[in-house]
């Protein structure tokens, strides 16, 4: 990992609690009233609300502004997540020449077979410090919060009636401009990591072309704030991807080893040739 990594790496978790700091001290301190009933109305979607309503009042009491700023308050708290995720990506990239191999070492699907490459996976992974469910945690951690945004929207009538721009938060982009942006970014975000991978297959490529049209077809249906939200989140995930996961420099990287290796092979020809002489 190179040093912008391990600072990153370091620095993620004191930003993140920094950030739910934030986070909290915007709820706690908004003057309002918000009411809720129950554990996911009274004390999750109330508590959101206050959170996201004080965040704006910060800035002015522009709703449009303070989703930007809660949507990149909430990016730094799973900061820690997404640095992991991309350590074990880069690392599943690397093991999987290692893989394809082993893949062909057990031609048969049969349950002995199936059992045993199973048992060499897990040994392989073991070895490279690779977690092959690392990239499902964050998806799973931002689900809840999707849905926690989506149930505010529909429950504080100040975020409904609110306008940003063009949009009124509580309806949908007339324009499509929010849609458009949100999956060209969530585009922008997949092609760097798949010019990183050593090796491209048909899934990987379909991926990067069809995660943005779902993000499209989701981002007309729902209210602006959360087409809002994707824009801004996805805008940082290119960011946060190019510097913990560049492509260019990765590449550069992988044919310094490669260059490396060729070296040595040659230099232990070249040593084999001098004993035999």
């Amino acid at each position: 990992m190179n040093t912008l990594k391990k600072y990153m790496s370091m620095r993620s978790f004191p930003v993140a609690i920094l950030a739910l700091v934030v986070m909290i001290a915007a709820g706690v301190l908004y003057p309002g009233h918000v009411s809720g009933s129950g554990f996911w109305g009274g004390l999750i979607i109330a508590n959101f609300a206050r959170s996201i309503l004080g965040v704006s009042a910060w800035l002015g009491n522009s709703y449009g502004l303070g989703i930007i700023a809660y949507t990149i308050l909430i990016r730094l708290l799973i900061l820690p997540l997404m640095v992991h995720q991309t350590e074990s990506m880069i690392k599943m990239q690397e093991v999987a020449p290692e893989l394809k191999k082993l893949q062909a070492k057990y031609p048969t699907r049969d349950q002995a077979s199936m059992l045993a490459m199973q048992e060499e996976q897990r040994a392989l992974y073991k070895k490279a410090g690779v977690n092959p469910f690392a990239s499902f945690i964050p998806l799973l951690v931002q689900m809840p919060i999707l849905m926690a945004l989506y149930s505010t929207i529909q429950s504080t009538s100040a975020l409904q009636n609110g306008t940003f721009l063009w949009v009124q938060l509580g309806g949908r982009d007339p324009y499509f401009i929010l849609p458009v942006l949100a999956a060209l970014f969530t585009f922008a975000s997949s092609y760097l990591v798949m010019l990183g991978q050593p090796e491209r297959n048909g899934m990987t490529t379909s991926m990067t072309f069809l995660m943005p049209i779902m993000i499209f077809i989701f981002a007309i249906n729902v209210p602006a704030v959360l087409s809002l939200y994707w824009v801004v989140s996805n805008a940082f995930q290119v960011v946060q991807t190019w510097m913990l996961q560049n492509p260019f420099k990765i590449q550069a990287s992988r044919q310094a080893k490669k260059e490396k290796e060729r070296q040595r092979q040659r230099a232990i020809r070249k040593a084999k040739r001098t004993h035999k002489r």
